[in-house]
């Protein structure tokens, strides 16, 4: 019903009011999932929580790691999230159960994990300090291939100084962000040198290199159709770029090209950009400001700003959109909350009538002959039978087009949590006595997320610091 109600051909394909705000702890990244009913956010004490965009409320809350959510990544099924963190581990969560299905350690805090687009038992991993990493989760024991980070150099016959140079050129690249492509064969890595490098993701080598900025790579993002690729960086410019078809068969590396679209930047106040995205149809560019609370808008036809979305007066970190709706989701650096962007939808009430119309001026009503008749009572409780005796099917589901169509029969929908402790969100505000509240502190109110140890070194820590303060004064 309330479907009928809204002319979504008729909205604008961006969103331009805060409709709804959200909070469960201190989030510090987001993500949706591809059917855009769940919207994942990682906390900064580790733990993820999972939200019904229907219903505004937690689905699920996942707790196992010890530190702050750095990356999610969803499986196309929508039943397994990858979840990674600075704690130098990342986990794969089923949703089915909301168990661990696979965790993986490292030896460094990890920057991005992106699960494959088709086999959720592969991921790969930008980690600080240390080559990217492809781990394949399908055998028994985790299995991780180094993949590199050096450039593909083509000058091979270039003398010893020149190879020298590059040898210890290449020995700082290191990669700080990575994605898979919409097929995924081959992987896309940007370096901390400004280096955008392809990578076979079945022989683990660069084909294609090249240098697309001057600055570390901070954020690299594809299109639905994997066409159309979004680089941030930190030289204070977002570019866009068209990806060649890197699955053809007689596809050649030393004729790849990747031509610049787009560089969208602002010229006035020189501002940085914390994180990009794409649209859900690709036509719009989203980026959140470093040292700034406004959200800048851009249109890939010709390159303009749209729309600068004024929300709350604090910074955003992450931002989302929806991967179907002109739906935005924004994390505030200061406290913590989810923002939600959207169009206000116009109600249309000639929904629920045939013959209602709507009018600026009133109209002269002319009342038809037969309009307020009585019937005979015999008539009217034939025309009930007769309605009654209609079957109304509530049993079948009938599933949003476009959202189902490649993953038909395979779909997952995530089973409903009782436990009212995990699926409440936490409030704000905690009361102390009556009429007292507090500010809740974070991580406070969560069990299991520390070691009986950690707590009482901590509690020794705490009551030696009072001693010291009592003998100093």
């Amino acid at each position: 019903m309330n479907l009928l109600l809204s002319d979504d051909y008729l909205l604008q394909d961006y969103p331009e009011n805060i409709t709804n705000t959200i909070r469960s702890g201190h989030t510090t990244c987001l993500r949706f999932n591809r059917k855009g009913d769940y919207l994942a956010s990682g906390r900064v004490d580790g733990t993820v929580v999972v939200w019904d965009l229907e219903t505004m409320g937690v689905a699920r809350k996942l707790r196992g790691h010890r530190a702050a959510i750095t990356s999610l990544s969803w499986s196309r099924c929508g039943r397994y999230l990858l979840s990674a963190c600075q704690g130098w581990r990342a986990v794969l969560w089923d949703l089915q159960d909301g168990t661990r299905y696979r965790e993986v350690r490292f030896r460094a805090p990890i920057y991005t994990a992106d699960l494959h687009p088709w086999n959720h038992n592969l991921f790969v991993a930008s980690i600080f300090d240390e080559a990217p990493s492809l781990v394949d989760m399908s055998g028994p024991s985790d299995v991780k291939h180094n993949l590199p980070s050096a450039p593909k150099r083509t000058n091979t016959d270039a003398d010893a100084a020149t190879k020298e140079k590059q040898a210890k050129e290449d020995a700082k690249q290191m990669t700080t962000a990575t994605v898979w492509t919409a097929t995924g064969d081959h992987i896309l890595a940007g370096t901390n040198k400004g280096r955008f490098n392809i990578i076979d993701a079945n022989t683990r080598e660069i084909i294609w290199s090249e240098k697309i900025c001057s600055s570390v790579v901070t954020t690299l993002r594809l299109t639905g159709s994997g066409r159309e690729l979004l680089v941030n960086s930190q030289d204070r410019i977002i570019r866009t770029f068209h990806l060649p078809n890197l699955s053809a068969e007689n596809l050649d590396p030393d004729t790849i090209q990747m031509p610049l679209e787009h560089k969208f930047q602002d010229v006035v106040n020189k501002l940085s950009w914390n994180h990009v995205t794409f649209s859900a149809t690709g036509e719009y560019v989203a980026a959140s400001t470093y040292n700034n609370h406004e959200l800048y808008i851009w249109e890939r036809n010709h390159g303009s700003l749209v729309r600068m979305l004024e929300g709350p007066k604090e910074e955003q970190g992450v931002i989302e959109w929806h991967p179907h709706r002109a739906v935005l989701a924004a994390c505030g650096l200061e406290t913590g909350r989810i923002y939600i962007w959207s169009v206000t939808t116009p109600q249309r009430w000639s929904a629920l009538a045939p013959d209602f119309v709507e009018v600026e001026e009133n109209v002269e009503y002319i009342e038809r002959e037969d309009e307020f008749d009585i019937h005979p009572q015999e008539e009217i409780n034939k025309r009930r039978l007769d309605q009654e005796d209609e079957e109304i099917d509530v049993l079948t589901m009938d599933l949003s087009k476009g959202y189902d169509e490649d993953i038909e029969g395979t779909g997952f929908r995530m089973p409903v949590l009782f436990n009212l402790g995990e699926s409440d969100s936490e409030e704000e505000f905690v009361a102390v006595s009556t009429g007292t509240v507090r500010r809740r502190s974070l991580g406070e109110g969560q069990e299991g997320e520390a070691p009986d140890e950690e707590k009482a070194a901590g509690g020794k820590k705490s009551v030696a610091t009072k001693g010291t303060r009592g003998r100093k004064k």
